[in-house]
C-alpha cells in the first residue's frame, strides 16, 4: 500500500509531508491557503509535481527523503533547482544538515516548530537567506574559502603554463608524468643536456625552484580540469 503524503498548495509554495497533521500545523503561521490535495506521493512523484507547478518554495518534510538512498542526493538537487527548499525533521545531526546544505537545500528547522517560527524561516529563505546552525556558517565560509583559493590556484596555473614554449610544455608535462631526464631525452630525440636546458626555462617561467614543485602544480592542474569535467 502506497504511504499518502499530504501536499498543500498556494500560490508560490508547496508543503510536502507524510504525515497529516504536521502541514496544518506548520499552516497556522503562513497565511493565504486555499487549496489542500492528498497524493500517493514519494519523492519522484513530488519531484515531478514541482518541476510542473515550479513553486518559489517547498517545505519538505525529511520523512519523504530516504537519506540512505544514492540516488536522494541527485533528486534533491533536482528539486533545489526548481525551488527553494526548506527541510523540517526532527533532531539531525550537523553532518546530516552540511549534507542538505551541499545538496542545494536553503534552510533547516524542527518540525515541530511553532508556526510563527515556521513564517519566520520562510520569510528569511524568501529574501534569498540561509537557515542554518551557526556552526555550519563558519563551515562554509571556510568551504568558500578553500574553493576560491583552489580556482585562483588552478587559474594562475593555466596563465603560466601557456607562457611555455609547446617543447617546454611537452616536457614539463613528462616530468609531471614521472619521467627522469633520460627517458625525456630519449623519447624527445634530444639530449640530456638539452633537456636540463628546457627545464631549467620551465621553472624560471613558472616560478618553481625544481621538479618536484613542477610536477605539483602539474598535478593540481590535472586534478582541477577533471573536477570540473565530471
Amino acid at each position: 500500500m502506497n504511504k499518502v503524503t499530504k501536499v498543500m498548495v498556494m500560490a508560490n509554495l508547496v508543503l510536502a509531508s507524510p504525515n497529516h497533521d504536521r502541514p496544518v500545523l506548520w499552516k497556522q503561521g503562513l497565511n493565504g491557503f486555499v487549496n489542500t490535495t492528498l497524493n500517493s506521493c514519494g519523492l519522484d512523484t513530488l519531484l515531478d509535481h514541482i518541476v510542473r507547478i515550479s513553486p518559489e518554495m517547498l517545505l519538505l518534510d525529511i520523512d519523504l527523503l530516504k537519506l540512505n538512498d544514492p540516488d536522494c542526493t541527485a533528486k534533491l538537487n533536482r528539486l533545489c533547482t526548481a525551488t527553494k527548499v526548506i527541510v523540517l525533521s526532527g533532531t539531525i545531526s550537523e553532518n546530516m544538515e552540511w549534507g542538505l546544505l551541499k545538496a542545494g537545500v536553503r534552510g533547516c528547522c524542527p518540525n515541530d516548530s511553532k508556526p510563527q517560527f515556521i513564517k519566520q524561516v520562510v520569510e528569511a529563505v524568501q529574501q534569498g537567506e540561509l537557515w542554518i546552525r551557526r556552526t555550519l556558517t563558519c563551515r562554509l565560509l571556510d568551504e568558500l574559502v578553500k574553493t576560491t583559493l583552489k580556482n585562483k590556484a588552478h587559474q594562475a596555473s593555466i596563465s603560466l603554463l601557456k607562457n611555455l614554449t609547446q617543447r617546454e610544455f611537452d616536457i614539463a608535462m613528462r616530468v609531471g608524468n614521472g619521467e627522469n631526464n633520460k627517458q625525456i631525452a630519449k623519447a624527445c630525440k634530444i639530449t640530456e643536456s638539452t633537456v636540463k636546458s628546457h627545464l631549467t626555462e620551465v621553472y624560471q617561467k613558472l616560478g618553481v625552484s625544481g621538479r618536484v614543485n613542477l610536477a605539483l602544480i602539474l598535478s593540481a592542474d590535472k586534478n582541477n580540469t577533471n573536477k570540473s569535467t565530471q
